[in-house]
């Protein structure tokens, strides 16, 4: 499975493989992102952080939804 960052930059918002230089997608919005990386990944097995502003972490998605541990939080 692969694991990809959103991450605030200064240019806006980024989906970024982890281990990655360059930046998968990027886009002016959070919400923008979000839907993007929901489309570049479809049809892949992931793992998507979402982080705030700040770089805290706020969540994580996988993608597909049926590819979620069973035994996770959320």
């Amino acid at each position: 499975m692969d694991n990809y960052h959103i991450t605030k930059t200064d240019k806006g918002w980024a989906l970024t493989k982890q281990g990655a230089e360059r930046a998968s997608k990027t886009a002016a919005t959070k919400a923008e992102i979000i839907s993007l990386a929901t489309e570049f990944l479809d049809g892949k097995t992931a793992s998507v952080k979402i982080h705030k502003e700040d770089g805290t972490l706020q969540e994580e998605r996988t993608y597909p939804r049926s590819a979620d541990p069973s035994k996770s939080k959320g």
